[in-house]
């Protein structure tokens, strides 16, 4: 910093806020040091910033390896271009599945890291008392993940997202509604759960047996190629979109047609959903922005009103698309 400052010919403290973004210095004054910062190759010391300012900034965001690949990757993206805009870091650390003590380790490792904020974007029914003070003293935001105390909680209303997309099916005329769930340690995948049956009980319609995937193609396919030889399957609620597209694959293959014999909706809205054939009637989940607004809710320091209200679910919306139509006996009845 002294070398910096000789050269664009200013105080050290002048070099400092210069690189702070201060509005205390000119735009001349600015331009001369981040000139001489280029010629000279400076770089910040974040070990030595950290120590004077008691701050690390960076941002902690703890990811699954498995399930759910577009909604990771977005949710990563979304994190990284939030916290780069706040001239913040992001350290990653992954879990190999839903384990408590894996997550507890990933949290240690992010707390000695002395980071400023943590995002989680794990899906773990249960916690345990370490995560709980870990998340306590560190300022956390969960991104449709793990539940603790002290955590601040984003995303939409899972059980809604069930609710809405099974009972779109009831309003085309479907008596029935199949489901191909998620996970059931997924804390998503139960709340989707628990929407279906809800709206399929106000109907008065006892639920049909429960399929489960892993939120892949191939388990949807899987799934799929089941719910193909029931006759009486007319409309299915997938857990998620990438599910759904291996669900539609096996229903054609076994001649049925998706959406004039079987309708499908499924969950997340992910880009591919649009254009996959028939494009896909989902409830929408924008994960990118998710990320975004989990750093944001992190940098902001928010008051006990703001937290309370960062617990209320953002409300699910249905994207409705060519997957879903009315039952056929029903377009038979119409057309005769």
């Amino acid at each position: 910093m002294t070398d910096v400052a000789r050269a664009a010919g200013v105080s050290a403290q002048t070099v400092s806020r210069a690189l702070r973004d201060s509005p205390n210095v000119s735009p001349d004054t600015r331009r001369r040091v981040l000139t001489a910062v280029d010629e000279l190759g400076y770089r910040l010391n974040n070990a030595a910033k950290a120590l004077s300012s008691g701050r690390s900034h960076t941002i902690g965001l703890v990811l699954l390896q498995s399930g759910g690949y577009y909604s990771r990757s977005a949710v990563t993206a979304g994190v990284e271009a939030a916290a780069g805009r706040a001239g913040y870091a992001v350290s990653i650390a992954t879990i190999a599945g839903l384990d408590t003590g894996q997550l507890e380790r990933s949290l240690t490792k992010l707390a000695t890291q002395n980071v400023d904020g943590i995002v989680i974007a794990v899906p773990l029914i249960s916690v345990t008392q370490k995560i709980e003070d870990i998340t306590r003293d560190i300022p956390t935001v969960t991104v449709d993940g793990s539940r603790t105390e002290g955590a601040l909680v984003l995303g939409i209303d899972q059980r809604e997202a069930g609710r809405i997309a099974t009972q779109h099916l009831l309003d085309l005329g479907h008596r029935q509604v199949w489901h191909v769930a998620g996970p059931d340690e997924w804390i998503e995948a139960r709340q989707r759960r628990q929407g279906w049956q809800e709206c399929l009980a106000s109907a008065g319609i006892e639920p049909p047996p429960v399929l489960e995937g892993d939120w892949s193609p191939g388990s949807g396919h899987h799934q799929g190629s089941i719910l193909a030889l029931i006759p009486e399957v007319t409309a299915v609620f997938v857990a998620s979109d990438e599910m759904a597209f291996g669900v539609v694959r096996a229903l054609r293959e076994k001649g049925r047609d998706v959406p004039t014999q079987v309708s499908i909706v499924s969950v997340d809205d992910i880009a591919l959903a649009a254009y996959c054939s028939p494009p896909l009637t989902t409830v929408r989940q924008d994960f990118y922005a998710s990320g975004a607004a989990a750093v944001d809710l992190l940098l902001s320091a928010p008051t006990d009103a703001a937290a309370g209200a960062s617990h209320q679910p953002a409300p699910a919306e249905l994207s409705v698309r060519a997957s879903t139509a009315p039952p056929p006996s029903t377009r038979t009845a119409r057309t005769t």
